[in-house]
């Protein structure tokens, strides 16, 4: 999102295996991401990405219609539920996952078929749900989840988003080889 903001900022790479114990201070949860924008600091995902979309409005993420906004907000909500729960699971037991691998790549494939008609998620813009999903299409191959060929049309839609420069610019050195 900050790169897609153009914004100045400071990124602090956290070894998740190895956290530093301010991550607990700043963070009831422990988990990564974390905000720090002077008196503020803020803890999940989405919260955050809204946040910088309405303090750095240039450009502009969300829809400024009400309507598709909120339709935004089920579908990060949606996300949350139906793909990224399932993703921590993974991660925290990634031998004996392929439930988690099945409903992710089910999910996703159920995706696919929209590509076929719109751009991004939302239609012709990018938006804060092409952001917010971009990071798991990424991680496909790491998570060891593979799409069925009916899938292709997520994965070309996938590749529009990788050739950004915003998603470009933020990939840290670890990310950068979890795909082949």
């Amino acid at each position: 999102m900050l790169f897609e903001k153009g914004m100045d900022f400071q990124v602090i790479d956290v070894d998740l295996f190895n956290k530093p114990e301010d991550i607990a201070v700043i963070n009831p949860y422990n988990r990564v991401p974390v905000l720090v924008d002077r008196d503020l600091v803020l803890y999940e995902s989405n919260i955050i990405n809204e946040y910088i979309d309405e303090r750095f409005p240039h450009p502009q993420l969300m829809p400024p219609d009400p309507i598709m906004r909120a339709r935004a907000r089920q579908l990060l909500h949606t996300f949350e539920l139906e793909l990224f729960s399932h993703i921590d699971a993974l991660e925290k037991n990634p031998k004996g996952a392929e439930k988690e691998r099945a409903h992710v790549r089910d999910q996703l494939t159920q995706l696919a078929p929209m590509f076929t008609k719109q751009k991004f998620l939302l239609g012709e813009e990018f938006s804060m749900l092409d952001v917010a999903i971009a990071p798991l299409l990424w991680r496909l191959d790491h998570y060891g989840i593979e799409l069925p060929r009916s899938a292709a049309p997520l994965m070309k839609y996938a590749e529009r988003i990788f050739s950004r420069q915003g998603f470009i610019d933020a990939m840290t050195p670890s990310e950068k080889v979890m795909r082949r």
